[in-house]
């Protein structure tokens, strides 16, 4: 269903386990925010821009607050950052539980507007009882983004020599170069909030938010990246934490003690989840514009050949590896755009096997998913200002330990696409280059233990197709917080709420009751791919 983070990364490993791993957990557990000894949010209007969407009639509902929290929680003298918040009011005021915190992954998606769209991920006695809080982490967005460069032409001239897929040796030594250079804008640009943009430092903001409102527990929706916020919560602060949804699991052990090995299980979850695609093409038959004959060695076709040259269509662009590699990947994210998908893959095999007057006018037609060529021309304005944020690679490099020098990636690259053909070398130029040569060191992250007794159990929820968080992530993480549920989902797509009507009762009872749902039972979304509702 969405794309919260089209680079989304995550990943896991052996968690501990045992009364002694608990215990150490509660020893690790950082000391909460007080409710009444924290300063209040004080809530005001929101911007007109803020409620792009909003009909008149529920403006009402929505406020806007900054709330000032230190760079460093362990050294104030260091100042401080805003971070933006947007609620939106419990429907009926008179059974309000609480707040309800969302985090929509990335990292460095912004979650500000998350309530607005709540409506779309929970059902309504979730919208009657909770006041929904939409935040932008710190960093992001609105909230002291944290920016690498000061104009739009540094940033495209680095970030433009970023080849997804490179292939050649000038290509690799560019991309690996430019990784370089980025990390050397960010240490002369980026200031002190740089090296406090880990998963814990979020968490501690968090946990302020939580006491700022009034809530004496967090409760939390987190997708994606946001689970490993929301498992980080439970292990630092697992009495404070009330009711805790993770949809879309990254792997915290894992990701937060192995980059390497986390990267290189993520781009395996990718190739299962192109693999499961293309066998349900097959199985569909005409559903499925690319069904005829055998969609996984036409797909490999495709792959090979844009490996050594690209594909013009007719009116339809060019493709070349690296435009095919992050388009599919991208559609893997959403089901509703596989039908798009196979559309395309045949219109390209079309060229590569002309056969008559219906392939031609299939080849004929613009490409829907898969876009080729040149993806917009830079700003012809000198030194215009850097508007976005760079907090993807400031979260991640912080998290995520490469313990690797950036020359081992191309060999890296190598070994990772013999066992993951599509997306291997794709995923280790991606935080497998950039990282080891980020110039924040020795971050403050928190790495576990990540056994906690929390009062009521976390509620897992993982697709077996997810493409960005794959299900074994989802089956580690709910073992290694011990305390939790797993929902299986038998769906593609990243994440899952809003779009399985089973999971979504069984979260507003968890949410709004506490009715903690039976582990071990296996969901069906509302559509399967190549179906209509």
């Amino acid at each position: 269903m969405r794309s919260f983070a089209l680079v989304g990364a995550l990943v896991a490993g052996l968690g501990v386990t045992g009364t002694a791993a608990a215990s150490a957990a509660e020893d690790a557990a950082v000391k909460p925010a007080v409710v009444g000894a924290t300063a209040a949010v004080n809530w005001g209007t929101c911007s007109a821009a803020t409620l792009a969407g909003v009909p008149a009639d529920q403006v009402k509902y929505y406020s806007c607050a900054r709330y000032r929290v230190p760079i460093d929680h362990d050294n104030a003298a260091l100042g401080t950052i805003d971070i933006a918040l947007l609620k939106r009011a419990a429907r009926t005021p008179g059974t309000r539980v609480g707040s309800l915190f969302l985090n929509p992954g990335g990292p460095g998606g912004s979650g500000l507007r998350m309530p607005i769209s709540g409506q779309f991920y929970f059902q309504p006695p979730v919208l009657d009882r909770f006041d929904l809080i939409g935040f932008d982490p710190r960093g992001v967005g609105q909230s002291n983004p944290l920016r690498c460069f000061t104009t739009q032409e540094d940033a495209d001239e680095v970030f433009g020599a970023q080849i997804p897929v490179p292939l050649s040796r000038a290509d690799i030594a560019g991309t690996l170069a430019s990784y370089r250079d980025y990390g050397q804008f960010c240490k002369n640009n980026a200031g002190s909030l740089l090296n406090h943009m880990s998963t814990k430092d979020v968490v501690r903001d968090l946990d302020t938010l939580r006491a700022a409102v009034g809530d004496q527990k967090l409760t939390f929706v987190g997708f994606s990246y946001g689970t490993l916020i929301g498992s980080t919560y439970t292990s630092m602060f697992p009495k404070q934490s009330r009711a805790i949804v993770i949809d879309g699991n990254v792997d915290p052990a894992l990701r937060t003690s192995d980059g390497v090995q986390y990267d290189r299980e993520r781009a395996q979850g990718f190739e299962i989840s192109l693999d499961g695609f293309l066998k349900r093409c097959d199985q569909v038959g005409a559903k499925c514009a690319f069904s005829d004959g055998t969609p996984r060695a036409k797909f490999d076709e495709l792959r090979e050949y844009l490996r050594k040259q690209p594909i013009t269509i007719p009116g339809g662009g060019t493709v070349d590896i690296n435009s095919f590699t992050g388009g599919v990947s991208s559609v893997l994210y959403s089901p509703s755009a596989f039908p798009g998908l196979a559309e395309d893959l045949q219109a390209l095999y079309n060229v590569l096997h002309p056969a008559g007057a219906q392939a031609q006018t299939l080849a004929a037609k613009q490409l829907k998913v898969l876009t080729g060529g040149k993806q917009g021309l830079a700003d012809q304005n000198p030194d215009s200002p850097y508007t976005s944020d760079d907090s993807y690679f400031a979260v991640n490099c912080a998290d995520k330990p490469f313990k690797i020098k950036q020359e081992q990636v191309p060999d890296i690259a190598a070994k990772w696409e013999r066992e993951s053909r599509t997306f291997g070398r794709y995923q280790a130029f991606a935080d497998t280059a950039g990282c080891p040569v980020w110039p924040a060191k020795k971050p403050d992250a928190y790495r576990g233990p990540w056994r906690a007794k929390t009062d009521v159990p976390v509620v897992v929820v993982s697709n077996y197709y997810d493409p960005a968080t794959r299900y074994k992530f989802g089956q580690r993480i709910a073992a290694e917080l011990g305390n939790s549920r797993l929902l299986s989902v038998d769906a593609f797509g990243h994440c899952i709420l809003g779009d399985a009507l089973g999971v979504d009762k069984a979260v507003a009872d968890y949410l709004t009751d506490l009715k903690v749902p039976a582990n071990g039972q296996v969901f069906q979304p509302n559509v399967q791919p190549f179906e209509t509702a």
